[in-house]
């Protein structure tokens, strides 16, 4: 008989850490160091200038998880880790997208712009460049609604994340 195969779930992970040199490379390097990847990884200081929150999207099963969240509580400086895959949270990514917006697309691709509340940040004769911001969902419908008129250039921040407050 075969394995059944577990299926791996997209989790997304925020990480406390001390805000000094060498911390990430020692979270980047733990993935590394096990053959997990790192889907995207968004990292800036919190309200505290002296800690940083790391917020990082990986997949796996439930035992992968587990041992990529044991291993990243046991690194020095960490402060605290969360997987919010499993909590009430607000997820969100920022994309920039330049797609060519010729004559006769020109009014199209405003219009996808307006429907999805994306902002116009930079125009030139043949393009426009868009910034998007929501969901993975919301970011990936756009951006396929785009496509056909032709996407030149896509950077995409990574999800942040953060907890939502309880409702009492």
């Amino acid at each position: 008989m075969a394995k059944t195969e577990k299926a791996a779930v997209r989790h997304t992970i925020s990480v406390e850490v001390d805000n000094i040199p060498g911390v990430l490379s020692r979270v980047t390097g733990l993935f590394s160091g096990r053959g997990f990847n790192i889907e995207s990884l968004c990292v800036g200081e919190t309200l505290d200038p002296t800690v940083s929150r790391i917020t990082l999207v990986t997949s796996g099963d439930e035992q992968i998880i587990e041992q990529i969240i044991k291993q990243l509580r046991k690194l020095i400086n960490t402060i605290r880790v969360v997987d919010l895959t499993t909590l009430d949270h607000v997820e969100r990514e920022m994309v920039l997208v330049r797609v060519k917006a010729e004559d006769k697309s020109r009014a199209e691709v405003l219009r996808i712009a307006d429907i999805f509340r994306c902002r116009v940040v930079d125009v030139s004769p043949a393009t426009y460049s868009l910034e998007i911001t929501g969901n993975r969902e919301k970011t990936n419908a756009v951006l396929g609604l785009l496509k056909i008129h032709g996407i030149l250039e896509v950077v995409r921040s990574g999800a942040l994340a953060i907890q939502r407050a309880k409702k009492e």
